[in-house]
């Protein structure tokens, strides 16, 4: 009897495990696709779609999983191409690659197929144009920003940052099957964020940036400079914002938005020029991320009203 118990208690143990593994599995994979950032492109999508027309909610589900797919693709290739400075930061680290739980041709492989799956629920279910626009992405940011731009030039997120701004274009083309200066500037307004976003982050960042020899603007061109960029940079991004109404895309509530937003952001560059601090600079990263998901919501709420 008692051997029995034991044999009981060793096959929970084992199907115990064999969940937990599955679970850790499922989780790595799914770390792959980078799913925190693909939480903005995909926000950039739907209110693009939103504000493009009124399209059905199987388009917008469709859409959204062909982005995903192909964003989650060319963030598993990331994982793979990065994974040997990714073991040497203490935040990176413990990714599924670098940390061995996933091999690099598994992860490799993986990337591919989510991009080949992309283009196929893109281009069969939604429209050519928009699988044509989500490939374009995966190419740039792959390619682009991770193989040529990352590891060369601290130039690379300005350049490289095109393939982030690329969701706004897919959304457009995916409601209405073409292409409008309405889009062009919306994939303007995404690609004059990012900079600013991305070297607030950047300069919190810096020392394990300089330690892998990553050439970000903190690391090649000093915090000092750094800051300047950024207030530059919030300088142009206020006046492509300015575009869409200017332009006759848009009203009174998305030129309101687009105005108080744009000064508190400019302000958080300028209050950051000045203070030099740790704390500032994670504040404004914070707002960065808050200011994108705003400017898009006053485009949807102007579009609609």
């Amino acid at each position: 009897m008692a051997g029995l118990n034991v044999s009981a208690s060793a096959a929970a143990t084992g199907r115990a495990s064999l969940a937990s593994g599955a679970r850790q599995l499922i989780s790595d994979y799914l770390e792959l696709t980078k799913p925190k950032v693909q939480s903005l492109l995909l926000l950039t999508t739907v209110t693009t779609m939103e504000v493009a027309g009124s399209p059905p909610l199987s388009k917008v589900v469709l859409t959204c999983l062909g982005g995903y797919l192909s964003a989650g693709g060319a963030g598993a290739i990331n994982h793979v191409y990065d994974r040997d400075i990714d073991a040497q930061m203490a935040r990176t680290a413990t990714r599924p690659i670098p940390a061995g739980r996933v091999s690099p041709r598994a992860g490799l492989i993986y990337g591919f197929v989510l991009a080949a799956l992309s283009f196929l629920v893109l281009s069969t279910c939604v429209n050519v144009l928009a699988a044509v626009l989500a490939l374009g992405g995966f190419v740039g940011y792959v390619v682009v920003y991770t193989v040529w731009l990352k590891r060369r030039t601290p130039q690379n997120i300005v350049i490289g940052g095109a393939a982030g701004a690329v969701p706004p274009l897919v959304g457009w083309a995916a409601t209405r099957g073409s292409l409008s200066w309405t889009a062009v500037y919306l994939f303007a307004i995404v690609f004059y964020w990012t900079p600013p976003h991305f070297w607030a982050l950047s300069l919190l960042m810096k020392d394990e940036y300089a330690r892998v020899g990553v050439p970000m603007m903190p690391v090649v061109r000093g915090e000092r400079e750094t800051r300047r960029q950024i207030v530059l940079y919030t300088l142009l991004l206020y006046a492509v914002t300015q575009l869409p109404f200017c332009a006759g895309g848009f009203g009174g509530i998305y030129l309101a938005a687009s105005m108080t937003l744009g000064v508190a952001f400019i302000g958080g560059a300028l209050w950051l020029y000045r203070r030099a601090d740790r704390r500032s600079a994670l504040r404004l990263y914070l707002f960065s991320l808050l200011y994108l998901a705003l400017l898009f919501g006053a485009m949807v709420l102007d579009a609609k009203l």
